[in-house]
């Protein structure tokens, strides 16, 4: 199968391992992939912030880059993924765009999601011997309704013991922007979300959404814990 893979700001800037490995297991799958090479930033941080008029352009050439065919459009990041999946509501004043963002749109699937629902696969042959957590990003579970599909995968790595915390739901306090603008509010989310998931005591903590594992690590890392702090990908690529 040829698909398309949007690699994010954080996932090109910050996390290439995690880049790296969600193309390797997309190709272990058997997909072709192709990266779309005018693909730029998807404009969550001006939208989040409600400098909408300013991101339009960057709304277009992010379109624009993703027309390149009519594949599916992967993505490991649950927020962004959603932020252009929402492009035509920013658009509405602009039919033809609105339309082109609609149909884009329709090819973005989250990386987790397009291996269990669209390859029908959930054991991809990943070993990872421990105990981990996993934190459910609220841009995938609560926004485009991924809740499952990470979890699938995951209970099929050999060796992983995934372990209950409490308000394992509840936000990390991240946010995008939110983290800057209500630093103090923020700090405080991610330090309760930390208290919880030490309460489990694992050695892992594993998610879908690269925004929010930078948060939560920070947090583990100031409070001296010693969790290695994975992207979903990262795991499904361990052997």
């Amino acid at each position: 199968m040829n698909v398309n893979f949007f690699v994010t700001c954080i996932g090109d800037a910050l996390k290439s391992r995690m880049s790296r490995d969600s193309v390797l297991l997309l190709e272990q799958l058997g997909c072709h992939v192709h990266f779309p090479e005018k693909q730029c930033c998807c404009g969550q941080p001006a939208i989040n912030s409600g400098y909408i008029r300013s991101a339009l352009p960057g709304m277009k050439t992010q379109i624009a880059a993703l027309e390149e065919n009519d594949d599916p459009i992967i993505s490991p990041a649950g927020s962004c993924t959603n932020a252009i999946r929402h492009y035509a509501d920013w658009l509405v004043d602009d039919p033809e765009w609105a339309q082109r963002a609609r149909q884009v749109a329709s090819r973005m699937i989250d990386l987790t999601s397009f291996i269990v629902n669209h390859l029908g696969v959930t054991d991809v042959g990943a070993r990872l011997p421990g105990r981990a957590v996993y934190h459910p990003s609220c841009s995938l579970f609560r926004k485009m309704g991924v809740r499952e599909e990470p979890l699938a995968l995951l209970r099929q790595v050999r060796g992983l013991e995934l372990l209950p915390f409490n308000a394992q739901e509840t936000c990390c306090g991240f946010g995008g922007t939110f983290s800057v603008k209500m630093a103090e509010i923020s700090g405080e989310m991610v330090k309760e979300k930390v208290g919880h998931i030490m309460e489990a005591r694992p050695d892992y903590l594993i998610g879908a959404d690269v925004s929010c594992l930078i948060n939560i690590a920070g947090r583990l890392h100031r409070e001296g814990h010693d969790v290695r702090v994975l992207h979903i990908a990262e795991v499904l690529m361990s052997r």
